[in-house]
């Protein structure tokens, strides 16, 4: 039995090449097996390097993961059943869930069905690998006396345990897992019977049962070999017997006991001298000990931790450009080659971006999502929309993806899709669907309604019953998608479609109408998360960019492995990133799983320290990078890293920290702050304005910066996108109906009044047309509203009698010199007595009686100046001696009075000053020297400034005048 194994130090596959080529017989006659298909394109590329780059015939290079019979070229006479698809199967285990009804809290919804079934499917692939049959273990894990959860779980097992198994023997295939297990047996078995004349050589550091068994018979050979990578030759015997599945060497040492083998069979094999410094090995062995032989930490060996930095930065976006940087200063030095290796994608994307600052272009090698790539999100934009109904937010997100152009030149479907989001989108919630949107288009917006009318024409295919089958929900999507991505240039088809993730896409979508024949008929509302789940897991893998740097790479885990560059960070070696949280997974608890004799959620953890310790030892320089803080909390470093700083403490030393957390840091200050005054606009007299609402003087007042903002650059903030608030909405109502009520002065006096007003504010709110969630518990507040306004009122006429004159939403003016003031009064009534009175209706908070008073709200006191004057009509020109303020909730109190004045001579002194300040302030905004200044007064700034980022507001809000 022939096993191998380099020094953990040297340069993997540059040593296996190196070996190869070296031994006896012809380079391209042989076979080596490798654990993945990455570890065996760069293997290619080691031969080519270990040769000069002189071209060579290579030997056969086969992925494990990936044979089949023309890869380990078996007998024509050896034949096997087909694997089932895996959308296939993952189809008919989504049916079989279906088909439960809900029963042991099977989903009901195919999306969740779907997922599920993944998850099944996994299930399916850990026991055909480990070679276990659930029907036969799974009954005895879940004892009587468990949970009935428990028991829950084992019923919908049966799905596994037997439906499954049953479709698979009428059908005559084989689960995927299962096929290759018979695979391997096969092929071991061909050489256990006739030894091949050629080397074959297999790299392993772990294996199911299966892969064991053909390591074996690969070191039994004769010709034969095992290589063992990342194996720890520094383990003493007591270490080496305590290993447990999560320790770096568990895996190996499983495999060599599996096949027989002593750990002191290990042959070590020749490597490249270019190996990063000796011992570094020694010192990751150590920090990664089993607890029960920690007493080596006491030793007083030398430690040798050359070429080993900690990079320690306060949050992902610096970690991500502290890497960048690091991954850009390895291009100084001629030919060294650097890479990020994390099972981060999110910080794959963020080192990625950021090396674009620097000018490099370097592809994530673990590929992209699927689902987030520009056809993918396209269709899944466009499948939320219409399981939205065209609500503002999911439309607009869709109307601006780069691949919508309606048939129309893109710049001007971008330019209609702009105006249309001002006019139709902003604000309250429309109505759903395309009538609610031309409902809030004015008609003479002709251009705009044209442009929802061809929408609504494009995507009528969307259209969909209330119950149809997936695959034709698919296919109106499909067909939708093609229409709403045309342009005149070119057909939908030929532009989502194109490129590897057009591509990806449309062979994903083929395969998935393929699968999901036959399936139960869907809710019209699942669309959109049945999508989703059809994308999940699935990656785009981009062939190398022309424009990448050769030198730069991004790698998965699995990428990774096997591999070695001169300067390489390690990202991403967080608690539950790398290594990943060691979950049992939905069906079992870990005790069970044991029962079951499925492998333990610890061997991954093995998994990852493994790579860890094979890429820390095998690199020349190694940045291990873990943030402070991740996803806004703080991060816990990953636990051999923790652990390699306490044994390195242990003996007075500590990993170096990188110097690029402080670049990154610095790399964006700038090199001077330059100190922001409040800013001081004066226009000149002609731009200012000289007619002001009362709204606009309470503005005035309290910001004059914002009024020149509003009136001065016509600067208006936009409304809120999809605003689901609506209160400025119910405001419109209850003033409208009220108006319209009371347009009859009489009208509160007539039996079933409350009744008249209820249907005056409910016909107002049908013509405004709410969200269809709002009308019934609006129509509730409108009621209560009418009947304590109908009892206010008619307690009014009882105590002070009938109003002479009484209106409603009534406009006007008052000239004072060259400016004018506009307002409107809510309402406004003479009394018996001669008397005005002016009452405002608030549907949300009323200011309270000190803003009143002092000037900060002064709406009613300039209204009592207006009427005064005769503003709102000669029949009004009268004392005013009443100012009040209901406040219509509708809600348990549905309506309350609040006066901020106390007597006729508080009110009539508020209307003397107001009078007197209010051509004051005219005249002082009428002279030239007179700025607009920002936030004049400190207790009446307002802490939600629409118009801050125009003033710069942050830059010198707390520096000193």
């Amino acid at each position: 039995m022939k096993i191998g194994a380099f020094s953990p130090e040297a340069p993997f596959l540059p040593a296996l090449a190196r070996l190869w080529l070296a031994g006896e017989g012809s380079p391209h006659d042989g076979l080596i097996i490798l654990p993945s298909r990455r570890a065996a394109q760069a293997l290619a590329g080691a031969f080519l390097e270990a040769n000069g780059g002189q071209a060579l015939l290579l030997p056969r290079i086969v992925a494990l993961g990936n044979i089949d019979e023309a890869g380990l070229l078996l007998s024509t006479g050896f034949a096997l059943p087909p694997a089932i698809a895996d959308s296939r199967r993952q189809a008919l285990l989504s049916r079989l869930i279906l088909a439960l009804n809900g029963e042991s809290g099977a989903p009901t919804r195919l999306g969740p069905a779907w997922a599920l079934a993944a998850e099944l499917a996994s299930l399916l692939d850990e026991a055909d690998h480990a070679e276990i049959d659930l029907a036969t273990t799974l009954p005895n894990v879940v004892a009587a006396e468990l949970a009935s959860h428990w028991q829950k779980t084992l019923q919908f097992l049966q799905i596994v345990t037997h439906a499954w198994p049953d479709y698979l023997t009428d059908n005559g295939l084989l689960n995927p897992a299962r096929r290759l297990v018979k695979l391997i047996d096969a092929q071991a078995e061909a050489w256990r019977a006739a030894p091949p004349p050629h080397r074959v050589w297999m790299v392993a550091a772990e294996g199911t049962p299966a892969i064991c068994r053909m390591a074996r018979v690969v070191a039994e050979l004769p010709q034969g070999m095992l290589i063992l990578p990342g194996f720890d030759p520094a383990l003493k015997d007591e270490a080496w017997d305590a290993l447990d599945d999560s320790h770096a060497q568990g895996g190996i040492a499983k495999l060599l006991a599996s096949i027989g083998a002593r750990r002191d069979e290990v042959v070590f094999l020749p490597a490249p001298s270019s190996a990063p410094p000796a011992k570094r090995g020694t010192v990751l062995s150590r920090a990664l000990l089993p607890a029960e032989s920690l007493d080596v930490w006491q030793s007083e060996e030398a430690l040798n931790i050359t070429g080993l930095a900690r990079l320690e930065a306060p949050d992902e976006a610096q970690n991500a450009t502290a890497i960048a940087m690091i991954l850009r200063g390895a291009l100084e030095v001629p030919g060294t080659t650097a890479a990020l290796i994390t099972p981060d994608r999110g910080l794959a994307a963020l080192v990625a971006a950021a090396l674009k600052r620097f000018g490099i272009t370097a592809d994530d090698s673990a590929g992209e999502p699927l689902a987030q790539t520009p056809p993918a999100t396209f269709l899944r934009l466009l499948a939320r929309a219409a399981v939205e109904d065209y609500a503002p937010l999911p439309l607009l997100c869709l109307l601006k993806h780069p691949l919508a152009a309606g048939g129309m030149p893109p710049q001007d479907f971008r330019d209609l899709a702009r105006r249309l989001e001002i006019l139709s989108l902003r604000g309250p919630r429309p109505s759903p669907g395309f009538g609610g949107l031309k409902f809030r288009l004015k008609t003479e917006r002709q251009a705009e309604r044209d442009f929802l009318d061809r929408l609504e024409h494009l995507l009528r295919p969307l259209a969909l019953p209330e119950t149809l089958p997936p695959t034709e929900a698919l296919r109106c999507l499909i067909t939708a998608a093609e229409s709403l991505a045309a342009t005149p240039e070119a057909t939908g088809a030929s532009i989502l479609w194109s490129g590897e993730a057009g591509m990806a896409l449309s062979e994903l979508l083929l395969e998935m109408l393929g699968a999901l024949e036959d399936m139960h008929e869907i809710r019209r509302d699942e669309l959109a998360e049945l999508l989703d789940e059809l994308l999940q897991g699935a990656v785009v893998r981009r062939p190398r960019a022309k424009d990448g740097h050769p030198r730069i790479a991004i790698w998965g885990i699995q990428e990774a492995a096997l591999q070695s560059v001169d300067v390489a960070v390690l990202g991403g070696l967080v608690e539950g990133v790398w290594p990943a949280p060691a979950e049992p997974g939905p069906w079992l608890s870990r005790p069970m799983r044991k029962l079951a004799g499925l492998p333990s959620p610890e061997q991954k953890i093995g998994q990852a320290a493994h790579h860890f310790f094979s890429l820390a030892s095998a690199c020349r320089d190694v940045v291990l990078a873990a943030p402070l803080r991740r996803e806004r909390a703080p991060a816990v470093p990953a636990r051999w890293l923790t652990r390699l700083e306490a044994m390195l403490a242990g003996s007075k030393l500590a990993l170096p920290r990188h110097d690029a957390a402080s670049w990154a840091a610095q790399l964006d200050l700038p090199q001077a702050r330059q100190r922001r005054t409040k800013p001081r606009p004066t226009p000149p007299v002609a731009a200012r304005p000289n007619t002001l609402s009362i709204s606009d003087v309470a503005t005035l007042m309290a910001d004059p910066y914002a009024l020149y903002c509003r009136k001065i650059l016509a600067l208006k903030e936009l409304d809120p996108l999809d605003e689901e608030s609506d209160q400025s909405l119910f405001g419109d109502i209850v003033h409208a109906g009220l108006a319209s009520f009371f347009a009859d002065k009489n009208a509160a006096a007539r039996p079933n009044a409350a009744q008249a007003l209820t249907a005056s504010l409910l016909a107002e709110m049908r013509q405004q047309r709410p969200r269809a969630a709002l009308e019934q518990w609006w129509a509730a507040r409108l009621e209560r509203i009418a009947a304590w306004v109908i009892g206010e009122e008619q307690a009014r006429r009882a105590a002070n009698g009938a109003p002479k004159a009484l209106l409603h939403e009534v406009s006007g003016e008052l000239r004072l010199g060259h400016f004018t003031l506009k307002g409107r009064a809510d309402r406004i009534e003479l009394g018996a007595n001669d008397m005005v009175s002016i009452i405002d209706y608030k549907t949300g908070t009323v200011p309270n009686a000190k803003a009143v008073k002092s000037g900060g709200a002064p709406q009613l006191p300039l209204e009592a100046v207006m009427a005064e004057a005769g503003a709102f009509g000669e029949e009004f020109r009268a004392k005013v001696a009443e100012l009040a303020y209901f406040k219509l909730s509708g809600r348990a109190e549905a309506g309350e009075e609040t006066r901020p004045f106390k007597s006729a001579e508080e009110i009539a002194e508020a209307i003397a000053k107001a009078g007197e300040a209010l051509p004051e302030l005219f005249a002082k905004f009428a002279r030239a020297s007179t700025a607009y200044l920002a936030s004049p007064h400190p207790s009446r700034t307002n802490q939600y400034d629409a118009y801050a980022g125009i003033s710069r507001r942050a830059e010198w809000e707390d520096e000193p005048e």
